[in-house]
This record gives C-alpha cells, structure tokens and sequence, in this order.
C-alpha cells in the first residue's frame, strides 16, 4: 500500500501559460500553472478524491468540492483555485475567449491565479476533478462582464498569494513562479 506522500510525484513537467487582459476578464501577471502528471492516483473515484484532499488540506488548502470545470468562461476575483484532475480527461481554456486550449488528464494538478478566466469545452466522460482554494477561501463568480471588472479589480491588487503550493507545500514550486 503506498502512503499518501508516495502518491506525489516529484519529477514532473510543469506548463505555463500567461493570459493578458482580455476584454472583461482581467487575468493575471502570475502564470496560470499546470503540473503534469504529479499524482499517483488509484482507480477508484471515491478513495481518489479523498487522496487529493488530504494532500490540498496538508497544504492549507481547502474548501473543497469535486465535479467538472464550468463549461463557460468564469473567474474568481477574491481567491486563487487549484484542481487536480482525479478521473479523465479534458480540454480547457484559460484566459477568457480566445484564450489558451490546454488538454488535462488524471494526475495533472492545475493552479489558477485569481483573475484567471477558465472554462471546459470538452471532457470525457469520466471527468472528475478536485477543486481547493488557499486557507479554504470562499469563492465568488465573475462572468467577464463589464460591471465586475472595476469591482474584481479592486479586489485582485489587495489578494495576497497563498503561504503554501497545494501539492508540494511550503517549498513547492508556486513561490518561485509566483514571486
């Protein structure tokens, strides 16, 4: 039987991608990160979902839900995400309309600056992924419209960034992307 910390794999790929401003959805100066294949996760949905939130919780992130990502374009202005993909697999976008397509699969951990727009557009069937938020932040729902914009501003400039990274903790990799 593997312990929770063998679960989290240490060679791994990370990805990142910049979204500018785009229109509405005000997007970040701190990459939107994806680390490849860095947990180990078994077969079974349930016994998978309890694994990540351990490891998120360690980690100080909490709040937790588990589903699919929102097939239209959102974005949080009071928190950063992490979703760490426990079944499937799926093609996102980051960054608003016309952002960037990003294919995720089991194993794969996404990390979302605020601000970040994300929607999925398409997903197997199977897809099922884990969702936290540092010191189990609440969330709110900004939909690129005009009338937020002014408003999540605001509340992006006085965000701080989050005291651990999800997976790795206090030495994670989020301290040195996100300086």
């Amino acid at each position: 039987m593997k312990s929770k910390q063998q679960r989290v794999l240490t060679n791994i790929h990370i990805d990142t991608y910049r979204c500018k401003r785009n229109k509405n959805f005000p997007n970040s100066t701190l990459p939107v990160l994806v680390y490849r294949n860095c947990l180990e996760l078994p077969k079974f949905k349930n016994k998978a979902v309890k694994i990540v939130q351990d490891i998120f919780s360690r980690n100080k992130w909490g709040n937790t839900w588990r589903n699919g990502i929102y097939d239209f374009h959102h974005y949080h202005s009071n928190t950063h995400e992490c979703m760490a993909i426990v079944k499937g697999s799926a093609n996102v976008i980051f960054g608003g309309p016309k952002g960037a397509s990003v294919k995720i699969e089991i194993g794969d951990v996404i990390i979302l600056p605020a601000g970040v727009g994300h929607k999925c557009v398409r997903h197997s069937d199977d897809f099922l992924c884990v969702g936290a938020y540092p010191q189990s932040r609440d969330y709110d729902m900004n939909y690129g419209r005009s009338t937020e914009l002014e408003e999540a501003i605001k509340k992006l400039k006085t965000l701080p960034r989050p005291s651990q990274d999800p997976v790795f903790g206090k030495e994670g990799f989020v301290r040195s992307y996100w300086k």
